[in-house]
């Protein structure tokens, strides 16, 4: 039940084309997925009996999401890579960030 209010509260561009799997799309994927993994780490945690595996394989992807979530936030496209990035001229959208 959790899952589902957590990938409600993220907010998505209402003109992002949803055939695409755009930056702000990736984004709110990666917000999401980090959300949920957060959780899963500190259930993890405080588990009787405490299992050591799991936490570090949730806590080793916790990291890796939030590395990728880092990157596309680095990266995001704007007018002056807009060309090269998809191949022609246009303007890159605005407010795609998370």
């Amino acid at each position: 039940m959790a899952e589902a209010s957590e990938a409600a509260s993220v907010q998505r561009p209402e003109d992002d084309d949803h055939d695409l799997l755009t930056f702000g799309e990736a984004g709110a994927r990666l917000e999401i997925e980090i959300r949920e993994t957060r959780a899963l780490v500190r259930e993890l945690e405080e588990g009787s009996p405490r299992d050591d595996a799991a936490l570090e394989r949730a806590r080793a992807r916790l990291r890796a999401l939030e590395e990728g979530a880092e990157r596309n936030r680095a990266q995001p496209i704007n007018d002056a890579n807009f060309e090269r990035f998809f191949g022609y001229s246009g303007e890159a959208r605005r407010n795609t960030t998370w």
